[in-house]
């Protein structure tokens, strides 16, 4: 799924927030500065507080404030900053002498807030930027870019996608229409990993986001293997803005310098993703404290029936390829991961997926597997589940999305199954709620997570969240 680009007001969300609350700052140590604090809470000074930071959201949604922050230098950033201040500061004195009481105001305050703010808001972005420019790597998820593009091109392309994403991409690799001999060589540091031709096969197991096209007329990216990536939930950008048969899932945007065509096969909008994101972060801090309370009871249970770790964690596949670890209460013996693969011949999925109704590796289930003890509980009643809140809050994982599949599961992926891990994996999806364990058909897993990749929206994601509690509470379709 492709994240649609913020609004120019909205990208740099996080510099809006900081001039902010240095506009507040500067506010209030102007006025108790002057008056004292006393004199903070007269009307006058707490509707001034208000007007302020409305002038500063005004300023921000009426003008180009934050385009190219991050390239300014710091003598352009000074003068934005001034124009800034002196816009919220115009609609200050806008507003005492309209409400009649400029009189009243004290100017010495007026004016220490006028340079305080100057200096905190110029201190901050220069600051900020900085910390981005040498942190971002770790502060930020990067991107996976493959680019695909001529020998002559390469070079440029690669320093303008480098000079134009401030860390925010990572090239893995090159792909050269024209020049199969160079596979395995290097161009501008990055290395040219495959030919075109073998591009699904190269990305199929790859953690990668989009692929960007920079090619000549003459040489055209084949439309069928456009469609494959797509179908694979790899976002396509291609810097001739060609409509093709994905227009519904298409947008005009910029990425590393140039501007592209994007298709993906889904599009979703900067608040969409911000309100999903709030979703997961409340029901992961709630789901956190349940766990708490359940550890307790479940902790000693595991131990005494199977010593060993409480939790268990694995490496998972995420989002387009990412890997992460997820956690559980271990509702399984210790070894059983080894005595899997004695067990694949009685897998009763059709595809990459195992699952058994009688697996004596489950805590309690003796030889044969048929006993109910407590790994059957936990895992029939979903408490073996919890601790992936955890993972939820972190944002490897969401509330709702798709199973997340083992590394050796995601090793045996077929081109289409690759684009079920376009979206974050979640705890519950669309397979779980229609039928869980009793779906024995992967490909049937596949769709359902495509339609729900497809149909995303917070309502149907509100909706999955009210099934699941359902469904578990009726222990309907767990194994």
């Amino acid at each position: 799924m492709y994240r649609k680009s913020l609004g120019s007001w909205l990208k740099h969300w996080d510099f809006i927030l900081l001039d902010l609350l240095c506009l507040q700052a500067a506010y209030i140590f102007s006025v108790v500065a002057r008056n004292g604090w006393h004199m903070y809470h007269y009307n006058m000074y707490v509707e001034v507080c208000l007007v302020v930071a409305l002038a500063d959201i005004c300023t921000v949604f009426f003008t180009e404030e934050y385009r190219g922050i991050m390239r300014r230098g710091k003598l352009q950033e000074a003068r934005a900053v001034l124009v800034q201040v002196a816009l919220v500061s115009g609609i200050e004195v806008l507003y005492l002498f309209l409400r009649q009481s400029a009189g009243d105001f004290s100017r010495l305050s007026f004016l220490v807030f006028v340079l305080t703010a100057f200096l905190l808001i110029y201190a901050e972005r220069i600051l900020w930027k900085k910390f981005l420019l040498c942190r971002r790597k770790n502060f930020y998820r990067k991107k996976g870019l493959l680019i695909v593009t001529t020998s002559d091109r390469a070079g440029e392309v690669v320093r303008t996608v480098l000079n134009n994403s401030y860390n925010e991409l990572e090239i893995l690799g090159l792909v050269l229409a024209d020049r199969d001999d160079r596979v395995g060589s290097e161009m501008e540091r990055i290395p040219v990993v495959c030919r075109m031709e073998d591009i699904p096969d190269y990305i199929q197991t790859l953690w990668l986001d989009s692929i960007l096209i920079r090619l000549p007329e003459e040489i055209p990216f084949p439309s069928d293997m456009e469609e494959t990536c797509v179908g694979m939930g790899i976002t396509v950008h291609r810097s001739l803005a060609e409509e093709g048969k994905h227009s519904g899932n298409q947008e005009i945007d910029r990425l590393g310098g140039y501007v592209v065509l994007s298709t993906s096969i889904r599009m979703a909008s900067p608040g969409q993703l911000v309100l999903k994101r709030a979703l997961d972060i409340c029901g992961g801090l709630v789901g956190l404290a349940i766990t708490a309370v359940l550890t307790v009871f479940v902790a000693p249970a595991i131990w005494i029936s199977s010593p060993g770790p409480i939790f268990f964690a694995q490496i998972r596949v995420g989002q387009n390829g990412r890997r992460f670890r997820i956690y559980k209460f271990r509702s399984m013996y210790v070894d059983a991961e080894r005595r899997k693969k004695e067990l694949m011949e009685k897998n009763q999925m059709q595809g990459y997926m195992f699952k058994m109704d009688a697996d004596p590796r489950i805590i309690g289930s003796g030889p044969d597997g048929a006993r109910h003890g407590l790994g059957w509980f936990l895992r029939k009643t979903s408490i073996d589940e919890f601790p992936q809140f955890w993972n939820v809050l972190k944002g490897d994982m969401s509330l709702v999305g798709t199973r997340p599949p083992t590394e050796d599961e995601w090793e045996q992926y077929q081109h289409h199954h690759r684009a079920r891990m376009a979206i974050k994996p979640g705890i519950t999806g669309m397979w779980q709620v229609s039928g869980r364990s009793d779906i024995t058909d992967f490909e049937e897993v596949v769709r359902l997570d495509l339609e729900y990749i497809r149909k995303w929206n917070t309502l149907l994601d509100l909706k999955i969240l009210f099934m699941t509690v359902f469904v578990v509470l009726l222990n309907r379709g767990a194994k």
